[in-house]
């Protein structure tokens, strides 16, 4: 079995393990976090959930919010997590275990092949330039601590809209193998600024940020794939995981939408000409 370096460590997050560590232990205190560190774990069902994936000064509050979900919530077999593609249009899985400054995820090889057999194909190489799905497995190894000999993660790349087809072969699949998943789409939401190409609007950033986002939200919380795409191709919102999202919700269409936080990178730094929106969601 090959291996996926990390390629954000040192960027988005320390590349040393102790001070990796404590940069996930600060998320989980700050400010924007969940007010404190994961308790034990139990038995609730979390199904689903977005975290988003910028630095971790930025969104580690956010993402902590997710994680700690997730960490008192029953143990999965496989941690299926749906990135972004931002460098080109493949919808690709990989089937390499994964390394960070913590330790390697393995990654659950059977249901990577079982998937490929249903239409999503693997392919190693893009994944080996984008973050977005290595910037969650710090949080996630960080919170399997009890479990890590069987931690397993499936991680795809969407970068299409056939949220339907997508969504059937991973759910196919999972239900073949008898596996018990949590589904975790990696997004940020609304990327406003010149920066970014997208000046929707010039005046009252913070508030019609807010609103653009929650409008988003509000679909997402209807479980709403189409609308949600046809909300973001309408807004040109710039929710960079639009894809992935749209599968997550095909996937939870009978669950319950949690909307834990929101904030934007404004709330960290107080620069509103460029800003950067962080929703923190689970599906219970």
């Amino acid at each position: 079995m090959t291996i996926r370096k990390p390629i954000v460590a040192g960027q988005f997050y320390p590349a040393d393990a102790k001070e990796l560590e404590d940069s996930i232990k600060s998320s989980f205190t700050h400010k924007f976090g969940p007010g404190g560190l994961p308790k034990k774990r139990g038995d609730k069902n979390v199904y689903g959930a977005i975290s988003p994936h910028a630095g971790y000064f930025y969104s580690g509050a956010g993402a902590a919010h997710v994680f700690k979900e997730i960490a008192e919530a029953e143990f999965a077999d496989t941690y299926i997590i749906l990135g972004v593609n931002h460098s080109g249009p493949w919808t690709c899985s990989s089937d390499e275990d994964w390394e960070t400054p913590l330790g390697t995820v393995r990654c659950d090889a059977e249901l990577v092949k079982k998937m490929e057999e249903k239409g999503v194909p693997i392919k190693n190489t893009p994944h080996h330039g984008e973050h977005s799905i290595e910037v969650q497995l710090p949080f996630l190894q960080f919170v399997s601590k009890d479990r890590t000999k069987d931690l397993k993660i499936v991680p795809i790349m969407i970068a299409d809209t056939k949220f339907e087809k997508i969504g059937k072969s991973i759910q196919e699949a999972v239900k073949e193998l008898g596996r018990k998943a949590i589904i975790i789409c990696s997004s940020d939401f609304t990327h406003y600024g010149f920066n970014y190409g997208y000046v929707p609007f010039d005046e009252d950033v913070k508030e019609n940020m807010k609103k653009l986002d929650g409008e988003a939200i509000k679909l997402i919380e209807k479980a709403d794939s189409k609308g949600f795409l046809d909300y973001t191709e309408k807004t040109g919102a710039t929710i960079c995981g639009k894809c992935g999202i749209s599968v997550l919700l095909w996937l939870m269409k009978y669950k319950k939408a949690e909307l834990l936080k929101y904030y934007t990178s404004a709330d960290i730094i107080g620069d509103y000409d460029n800003a950067v929106g962080y929703a923190s969601i689970v599906f219970i």
